[in-house]
């Protein structure tokens, strides 16, 4: 049974999982009863929705994937905080006052928390949300300092009568970035219609709704002027990307888990996925598609340019425990700040992928690049 299918379930039947263990080692925390510190985000879970749990996150560390990246924290050290984060739980409807609170504020609050019970090592894998080692469940949860809000999620939380969906492409536009906005997703304070959203259904929603907003100015954009490489590695993760000219806006995600990586197995495991004018159904790539997908688009409304996008995640043994779905959208944005390799035409592009990745595994997946080569009309973009 591949780990891709197990996740930590214990379905190989091995008394304990290598990896989970791998976390528990770097879990230093004590058990206690109370916690009275920061509270950098919040966290609701799915199981059993609508009635889940959930409160906040309490950490004394950084709780952003893009300050940990630019302090250059290795994946090791990214593990110690997550394995070191405590997930306070309540049912939701009791916590969510005070998780909105938390929420809200553009900087982490100071809480005073008692458990029930003291706090446990509760590991589980979720390739979306980043891990979270520790649990306890909340007798008491109390916020001790007030919200810092920008004028800009004032406004937007304030209003009722936008959807969420144009909250949160208004609030990217704003400069709220993606993170944050999931939170304020999570906690129930944006729509019209407002409720929680477990967090990782909600990372992926921002990830879509973000995108849409974004897609609809690139498709009015003009056509790239010739097709450009990208590539970035980022723990484990290589990321290419293939930038066509065309008048009109396709993308696809082209994703292999290599033999004996972390969820590979005996053999590699490649999954294929994309969209032409919409996307149609849940990515089977799951929240990495959005994510990646969200990434190109914030590049190409940059530079004021459409194409027609291929990317290829190529995981390696080395990304040997699952961080969540911003380790994709970060490699994506860093291979986009990395200098483009031009290339004179189509095979080139492909050359220069295959060169960087050190395999053709995928040129022979892409139905994209399959449909361009039947296009008699492709020099035309040129």
């Amino acid at each position: 049974m591949r780990c891709a299918e197990c996740k930590g379930k214990g379905l190989c039947g091995l008394p304990k999982c290598p990896i989970m263990q791998r976390f528990h080692a770097l879990t230093n925390e004590k058990p206690q009863s109370e916690y009275m510190g920061p509270s950098p985000s919040i966290f609701i879970g799915s199981g059993g929705y609508p009635r889940v749990v959930g409160g906040p996150l309490l950490l004394h560390e950084s709780d952003s994937p893009t300050d940990w990246i630019s302090r250059g924290l290795g994946m090791e050290e990214i593990v110690g905080i997550r394995s070191r984060t405590i997930r306070g739980s309540q049912p939701v409807k009791t916590v969510l006052e005070k998780a909105q609170e938390v929420a809200i504020s553009s900087r982490p609050l100071d809480v005073e928390a008692t458990f029930e019970k003291p706090i446990r090592y509760d590991l589980s894998f979720d390739g979306t949300v980043a891990p979270i080692g520790l649990s306890g469940k909340l007798s008491k949860v109390s916020v001790l300092d007030n919200a810092v809000v920008e004028p800009a999620v004032d406004r937007y939380t304030s209003d009722t009568d936008v959807r969420a969906i144009e909250a949160a492409s208004a609030l990217f536009r704003e400069g709220i970035d993606v993170y944050r906005i999931t939170n304020l997703l999570t906690a129930g304070l944006l729509g019209s219609k407002r409720t929680f959203v477990p967090t990782r259904w909600a990372i992926t929603a921002v990830d879509d709704m973000v995108a849409k907003g974004l897609r609809k100015r690139v498709e009015r954009m003009p056509p790239l002027r010739e097709v450009l490489v990208h590539s970035a590695l980022l723990y484990g993760n290589r990321i290419a990307l293939l930038f066509i000219p065309s008048p009109d806006f396709r993308f696809e995600m082209i994703e292999r888990w290599q033999t004996n990586s972390l969820w590979g197995g005996s053999e590699d495991v490649v999954v294929v996925d994309g969209e032409k004018r919409k996307k149609q159904g849940y990515s089977p790539i799951a929240g990495a598609y959005y994510s990646a997908r969200l990434a190109v688009l914030e590049y190409l409304a940059e530079i004021g340019r459409t194409a027609r996008v291929v990317v290829i995640r190529d995981i390696s043994g080395d990304y040997w425990a699952p961080l969540g779905t911003w380790v994709i959208r970060e490699a994506t944005r860093a291979a986009l700040k990395s200098p483009a390799i031009p290339c004179p035409d189509l095979p080139s592009g492909e050359a220069m992928v295959t060169a960087l990745l050190g395999s053709s595994f995928w040129r022979s997946r892409s139905d994209l690049i399959r449909d361009l080569r039947s296009q008699r009309t492709f020099a035309d973009f040129f």
